[in-house]
């Protein structure tokens, strides 16, 4: 039977505020049961001590659990991504799955996956990156997607704290470093190596036994990773237009090759039938755009177009929050919306200082 995949965008108050999905809730807008994935924007630091993604995934345990049958709580990947600096509005989405007897595709299809949990001296290794690569087959597998098919993988992967690094010691095994903020780099990269895998825009022998050795010109294109304290394994939700499913909503992607570089994106948002003159989205396109979710990335070479910036040498602000309230000004100035879902630290998540963009739309003549 075909699927028809629904996705809602609801504010948040603070990091642990449901009340937006109880509204959903009861007005009818949202099945519990039917939810796939929750994704959400947070206002914390988006570094290693930033909890309130842990409050989010808190809270919306509490919230779910009453309303799901025992066991479906953990089909749920929850999704929390921190860091909303510049105007970035803190928000959820919401992914859900129904049947739909009589649609036609293609339309957006929506699978998930979560992977064993991965052993601390295995993060930034290739065992991460094939454990990812193998939850994302698993994620297609579940939306019958093939890898053509997919507009967008999302990822969120663990990091190293000082207690994991100890148990690996412990063990007498070696971490890949004993930086903690430094190991959110390379859980991104693993798990955006292990995306590019699955998809076929890496090669096998691209991956090395250190994910520090593979070189920045190897990258996924569709592909954002957000690592978090709030795990220890990965939670992989797979986007992409399939015929196998139904619906009004669409996605597409592009890649920007650096933190200004807004034209792909634009070309994208006219794919989908959202802008108006000028290349902005204009106010009708503005009610048909239900989702942009983008990675942000200082350029390792401190330039932008020859220019030099300081992301990387400001000692007191990590270059990550620098790099997503800087992308994230670019898309709201095109998109005429704060609620983006933009995450820094794009290692091998597109091109050095650059990264993939997603968006998801309902398509023209679904809106009145």
């Amino acid at each position: 039977m075909p699927r028809r995949a629904e996705v809602l965008r609801l504010p948040m108050a603070a990091p642990d505020d449901v009340a937006s999905l109880a509204a959903a809730v009861a007005a009818g807008r949202l099945d519990p049961g039917a939810v796939v994935a929750v994704f959400a924007k947070t206002e914390g630091n988006g570094c290693v001590n930033d909890f309130t993604r842990a409050l989010g995934v808190h809270a919306l345990r509490a919230f779910f659990a009453p309303l799901v049958p025992e066991g479906a709580l953990a089909r749920i990947a929850m999704v929390m991504s921190g860091g909303t600096e510049g105007g970035l509005s803190p928000h959820w989405l919401v992914l859900s799955a129904v049947e739909e007897p009589h649609g036609t595709g293609p339309a957006l299809a929506i699978g998930q996956a979560r992977t064993p949990v991965l052993a601390p001296e295995d993060l930034g290794r290739r065992a991460q990156v094939e454990s990812v690569a193998a939850g994302v087959r698993a994620a297609m597998a579940q939306a019958g997607l093939r890898p053509g098919e997919v507009a967008y993988v999302q990822v969120k992967c663990p990091l190293l704290t000082s207690a994991r690094i100890a148990e690996a010691l412990a063990r007498g095994r070696e971490p890949a470093t004993r930086d903690t903020l430094r190991s959110m780099g390379l859980s991104r990269g693993a798990s955006a190596l292990g995306a590019a895998l699955a998809l076929g825009e890496i090669a096998p022998e691209v991956v090395r036994e250190a994910v520090a050795d593979v070189g920045l010109a190897h990258y996924a294109r569709r592909c954002g990773a957000s690592a978090g304290v709030e795990l220890a394994d990965h939670e992989i939700v797979v986007m992409g237009m399939s015929p196998g499913w139904s619906g009004p909503l669409a996605i597409d992607h592009a890649v920007m090759r650096d933190g200004i570089d807004v034209a792909p994106v634009a070309a994208c948002l006219a794919r989908l039938g959202l802008t108006g003159p000028g290349g902005l989205v204009d106010e009708a396109g503005r009610r048909r755009l239900v989702a942009v979710l983008a990675k942000a990335e200082a350029s390792g070479d401190g330039l932008v177009r020859g220019l030099r910036h300081t992301m990387l040498t400001d000692s007191d602000i990590s270059a990550t929050r620098h790099a997503r309230g800087f992308v994230a000004g670019a898309l709201g100035a095109l998109t005429g919306r704060t609620d983006l879902f933009v995450s820094g630290g794009a290692e091998h998540q597109g091109p050095d200082g650059g990264g993939p963009v997603a968006v998801i739309a309902e398509r023209a003549g679904d809106v009145p």
